[in-house]
């Protein structure tokens, strides 16, 4: 039996390994250069001792130059008070656009301590994703299953995120109730379970709809079978949630002690109580988008819960000019939704959010240099939790120097509830404010009026 002996350009092409490939390997004269560049010093092997020994990274580079440096006090702050909690759920969203309404129910009804049920718009804008996946999987049976918006759709049908616009679609089009009227379940507080099963189901149902599609089905008999889908979806929900109140009863005891009258509501009607003309009021998302043009508005296509509501759609704009606008708002004694990158430099203990608050430079020797721009593009950044912006401290100058944020992880969470972060982190990881319009100059209202650039459904600001 003869053997075959493969020489080294024969062997590198049935293994697929091209010699431009074979170039850019590591050599052993290349790793010798890279091992040799690593020095076991007394100090280096002290920092190798600590850090091979230590549950955290995070806790040996803590800034101990930052500790003390940045209090809690505000020269401006919106008059706010009461912590939420969202507990172990991703409503972050729906929990700071609640928050920034919350202070008009206490003044209205004279209350020491309100809140809302999440549960019940929690209810809603489910079901609404649901809808609306449904039809983009209708609108899309036409495309292969490998196409870039169908690969979206099916990754993650319905989920706990949102944006600003997500509260506003689901609070304009199904009101808001009181905590009390329809309080939180085990399900509501702790959503991963829910949102799985649901998610499951919504793909067989997303997947059977095609097929429909694919024989030729009518548009009548598709609506049909997305309604029977949704007939799944409300079932799943009210057993989890509880069934949500057409209309209730309320009453309330104020802060001397007087009990109101009982009063009947549609959960429209009680919105327009505590918020009246909110379903028209004029907002604009305003963001720090470095990435892009500043005067300009972006629309996300697609990111939305209701089918008929807006989209996510954004005003980008300097930080400078958001600084500006966000100061005149919390002036005017009004909170605002906003969102940021909260995990970065946060010292959980003590509340605060500070540009090297955790020195991973020093402790590691290499640099950690990426921009906000270089941050966001290559996904090192981006928002991961929206609060409601409360308040403002400013130097002599009145200029920024940090800013406050009413959080929803409860009052043990940071300083008693709040987070303090200095107007360098402000910078670096703050990216959109949702603000009344008329606190924009002509420059911004104008701009703001564009019309938007659309993005697609899986752009990075997703």
């Amino acid at each position: 039996m003869r053997k075959l002996l493969l020489v080294p350009a024969m062997l590198l092409a049935l293994t697929g390994v091209s010699q431009a490939q074979k170039s850019g390997s590591v050599d052993a004269k290349t790793l010798e250069e890279i091992r040799s560049s690593f020095k076991l010093d007394a100090n280096t092997q002290a920092i190798q001792n600590a850090i091979t020994n230590t549950e955290s990274i995070r806790e040996l580079s803590l800034n101990r130059s930052k500790i003390g440096k940045t209090d809690h006090y505000f020269k401006y702050r919106v008059d706010v008070k009461g912590i939420t909690d969202q507990e172990s759920s991703g409503r972050c969203w729906m929990f700071t656009s609640m928050n920034t309404i919350r202070p008009n129910a206490m003044k209205k009804f004279n209350l020491n301590a309100f809140d809302f049920s999440h549960n019940y718009n929690y209810f809603w804008d489910l079901f609404e994703k649901s809808n609306l996946f449904l039809e983009n999987i209708i609108a899309t049976s036409d495309r292969d299953m490998d196409d870039r918006e169908v690969v979206t759709y099916f990754k993650s049908p319905v989920g706990d995120g949102g944006v600003w616009n997500s509260f506003y679609n689901v609070a304009k089009k199904y009101g808001v109730v009181p905590a009390e009227i329809m309080p939180e379940t085990k399900v509501s507080n702790k959503t991963r379970e829910i949102g799985s099963l649901l998610n499951e189901k919504l793909r067989g149902e997303g997947y059977k709809l095609r097929m429909l599609a694919a024989e030729k089905a009518s548009a009548k008999k598709l609506e049909a079978a997305k309604v029977e889908s949704l007939k799944s979806i409300y079932r799943m929900l009210a057993l989890g949630l509880g069934e949500p109140p057409v209309e209730f009863e309320w009453r309330f005891k104020d802060s001397e002690g007087n009990i109101s009258e009982s009063k009947t509501y549609t959960p429209q009607q009680f919105l327009e109580e505590v918020a009246p003309g909110y379903a028209n009021i004029e907002m604009v998302m305003i963001m720090n988008d470095p990435t892009r043009e500043y005067y300009k508005v972006y629309e996300i296509k697609n990111y939305r819960n209701v089918s008929e509501g807006v989209n996510w759609t954004y005003l980008n704009l300097p930080n400078e000019d958001i600084k500006k606008f966000a100061m005149a708002s919390i002036k005017n004694n009004e909170a605002m939704y906003a969102s940021c990158d909260v995990g970065k430099q946060h010292n959980r203990k003590t509340g605060v959010m500070d540009v090297n608050t955790y020195d991973y430079a020093s402790l590691l020797g290499v640099e950690f240099d990426m921009d906000k721009k270089a941050r966001i593009l290559t996904r090192q950044s981006g928002s991961s939790h929206a609060m409601a912006l409360v308040g403002v401290d400013v130097d002599e100058n009145e200029k920024p120097v940090k800013w406050e944020f009413e959080n929803s992880w409860g009052s043990g969470s940071g300083h008693n509830g709040y987070i303090t972060f200095t107007d360098a982190w402000f910078d670096a990881y703050m990216f959109r404010v949702v603000i009344n319009k008329k606190y924009l100059d002509d420059k911004a209202k104008k701009a703001s009026e564009s019309k938007p650039v659309q993005l697609p459904v899986w752009d990075y600001m997703f």
